[in-house]
């Protein structure tokens, strides 16, 4: 058995970084060794320029010969002139980039640390440099030396590097004495760190596997994680289950760790007939209270219209040249008689005509109107047809990112007598329980969605359950317009909707096209050159502002990470680039934010391109739309490329050309709902690319996976 040894070297480059587990193969210039050396394991957030102490083992691999599998890796000071200067310029220290670190170490040579660490007065010596920038470079200096005290905390705890600076960003210089108190919190506080990751360090601080805080951290996390496949509870039995599989617990001690949760409300336990249900107590709430509110919104008396209906009906049809169907003529109806009213069809159905009708009679009665979508894309939208300003649900709330809390509640209502909220199929039970507090009493409220299309990111399944209830006034659009029939997408969604295999003609000139290839190696040489050629050629869309490329899973050889890589190679292969864990970032690419960021107000789904790297800075610049949002290099985890994303990535936008990769390999997330909602995200064309065997199997699975939620029973409780 080979004995572990140590290692030292700088960090050349990089050549493959996964993202779920950190593993990562590099290339390391070690003194003594004639060629770079590869090393293999768990490096993450490790730069190029790095000088690395690695401890571990040399072993033969059958394919790549010779490599250095690491155990664990410490950031070491450089002492080379090339190494000082590839470690200031690697993006570690805020304002010097690659032109500053060459000024620095020409300046100052091998003293370079030295100076920036006991007199960094004297940085004001180089061209360049002023007090403002040295205070910056001092106080990141700091930085750099508490979190390697966290390092060393983490790493003597067999966690990564990188994790360290997420760690010390969330407590600061507690970080050590929080995590020896309770290092679950890990698991709940810093995205990117599993339960697993927390119970390492937990059990090598000695934390019993059978301790009541183990059993009450992994409850909890069972329950987040469950909220991340939309669900807003589970059924005792199956957590006590999951829980006990997860951490090889005793269900006693489970059941025990239960009891405590609940009488320190954490959790909330609703006793059913068949079953117990185990809540968040955050859900629980949410749920009670859109129940509660959408019943007193309804039996509040609606202030009096002076509106003679079918008048103005008749005015709104003259005014515009259109014929109404008579089922929106009927929602328009409701809409003066009613406080509560959801409107739902699919795609060429006429909801955005109906919402522009409804618009127009409110306002003639000086009606104060707010209209909102959950994302800045949708809003966008809404904002587009109706002709009328439309915000997202944040900013309509006025949210407060320092205090968490937004501005608009039951204490400070909004100012309006008619709100309309579009693309509510994507409103999870939290963002709707803020919105309806925040709305009065007197007001109407229309909720506008497709319930046919996924359900939103976040838990619950809003839209369908109120529909479900049979509680609130519901229209159905179901009558396609005659312009939208002649649009092969539109009938298309409709037919997958009913369970109908679509129709595909042969021929110029249309916009639903199928393009047969079972492998999936031919799927993707064809999916880019339908990218890079084909329909810039033929439709004369744009790459990268016209053309999105969906799929449904993130994975495998069509999925999206694949994708992003392959395309970013072929549409944007050159040019200024920041390299951050196995991520490349080149000026001009398509990038989307995963995560809600209510300080910088982009939130996750949100796509915009990089227009600016600035390497000195260690900032980059991406434009949202009509906003332009920076980003320092230790946030670029929010970010991923976005030239290929996630169907449910992409609810509540319209692109002009959409692709989807079809494939059996895509079997665990073939559904109809999803097949559905990738086809209406399409303006002008749509192209499936894979396997009919692959469509037919997503047609036919019309049971999607069921959300636990409550909120149907609450409802109907209510009324």
């Amino acid at each position: 058995m080979n004995r572990d040894e140590a290692i030292e070297g700088v960090l050349e480059r990089i050549v493959y970084f996964s993202e779920d587990d950190s593993y990562t193969v590099a290339r390391l210039r070690v003194k003594g060794e004639r060629e770079l050396v590869t090393v293999v394991g768990n490096l993450f957030a490790v730069h190029p320029g790095e000088t690395l102490k690695l401890v571990g083992r040399w072993v033969n691999n059958q394919k790549f010969g010779r490599q250095f599998k690491v155990e664990s890796c410490l950031p070491m000071l450089p002492a080379t002139l090339t190494g000082i200067e590839k470690y200031l310029s690697s993006g570690l220290i805020k304002g010097i980039g690659p032109v500053m670190a060459k000024r620095l170490t020409k300046k100052f040579g091998l003293k370079t640390l030295e100076v920036i660490e006991n007199d960094p007065e004297r940085l004001g010596e180089v061209e360049g440099i002023g007090p403002v920038r040295i205070a910056r470079i001092k106080q990141a200096w700091e930085e750099q030396k508490e979190i390697k005290d966290v390092i060393l905390f983490l790493q003597s705890h067999g966690v990564s590097t990188a994790y360290a600076v997420k760690i010390y960003k969330a407590y600061g210089n507690n970080a050590i004495s929080l995590l020896k108190e309770n290092p679950y919190r890990l698991a709940m506080d810093i995205s990117g760190i599993g339960f697993k990751t927390a119970d390492r360090i937990a059990q090598n601080l000695g934390i019993e596997p059978n301790s009541p805080l183990r059993a009450q951290a992994g409850i909890l996390y069972l329950l987040w994680e469950a909220t991340e496949e939309g669900n807003v509870f589970l059924p005792q039995d199956e957590l006590i289950e999951k829980a006990s599989s997860t951490l090889q617990i005793d269900k006693v001690f489970l059941e025990e760790a239960l009891v405590i949760l609940r009488q320190e409300e954490k959790v909330v336990i609703e006793e059913r007939e068949a079953e117990k249900e185990v809540y968040l107590k955050p859900l629980w709430v949410a749920e009670e209270k859109i129940a509660e509110r959408l019943h007193r919104l309804s039996q509040t008396q609606k202030q009096p219209l002076a509106i003679e209906t079918e008048k103005a009906i008749a005015w709104v049809q003259s005014v515009n040249g259109i014929e109404l169907a008579e089922k929106q003529k009927e929602a328009i109806r409701k809409a003066v008689e009613k406080k509560v009213l959801v409107i739902t069809g699919g795609p060429g159905t006429g909801k955005t005509t109906l919402v522009k009708s409804i618009l127009q009679i409110m306002e003639l009665k000086k009606q104060r109107i707010v209209l909102a979508s959950p994302t800045g894309r949708a809003a966008k939208r809404l904002t587009e047809v109706t002709g009328r300003e439309a915000k997202t649900i944040h900013r309509l709330l006025e949210y407060k990112p320092m205090e968490g809390k937004f501005g608009r509640n039951e204490e400070n209502p909004l100012e309006a007598d008619l709100v309309i909220v579009d693309e509510t199929s994507m409103v999870d039970v939290l963002l709707m329980n803020h919105l309806l507090k925040a709305i009065p009493l007197w007001a109407t409220l229309i909720l506008v969605g497709d319930v046919d299309q996924l359900p939103s990111v976040g838990p619950g399944n809003v839209l369908k359950d109120i529909i479900k209830s049979g509680t609130v006034e519901v229209i159905t659009l179901t009558e396609i317009f005659r312009q939208a029939s002649q649009s092969m997408i539109v009938v298309n969604a409709h037919r997958v909707n009913r369970g109908e295999f679509p129709l595909l003609k042969k021929g110029k000139g249309l916009d639903f096209y199928f393009l047969e290839k079972k492998d999936p190696e031919e799927a993707v040489r064809t999916l880019k050159e339908l990218c890079a050629q084909k329909i810039p050629g033929t439709f004369g869309f744009h790459p990268l502002r016209d053309i999105q490329v969906l799929s449904p899973l993130r994975k495998g050889s069509a999925g999206v990470e694949r994708l992003n890589k392959e395309l970013q190679a072929l549409l944007n292969p050159r040019g200024r680039e920041i390299i951050r864990g196995g991520n490349i970032f080149r000026l001009h690419d398509k990038v989307m934010q995963i995560k809600n960021n209510y300080e910088k107000e982009v939130f996750n789904g949100d796509i915009g391109r990089i227009t600016h790297i600035d390497l000195e800075e260690q900032e980059i610049f991406v434009q949202f739309e009509e906003r332009l949002v920076n980003y320092d290099y230790n946030d670029l985890d929010e970010l991923t490329l976005a030239y290929a994303i996630s169907v449910h990535k992409s609810q509540g936008s319209e692109y002009p050309a959409v692709i989807l990769p079809l494939l059996r390999q895509h079997y665990v997330m073939l559904q109809r709902n999803l097949i559905y909602t990738a086809i209406t995200r399409a303006k002008k064309l749509m192209i499936i690319v894979g396997d009919k065997r692959a469509l037919a199997m997503a047609i036919k699975n019309a049971r999607p996976q069921e959300r636990y939620t409550g909120l149907t029973r609450r409802l109907r409780k209510r009324f």
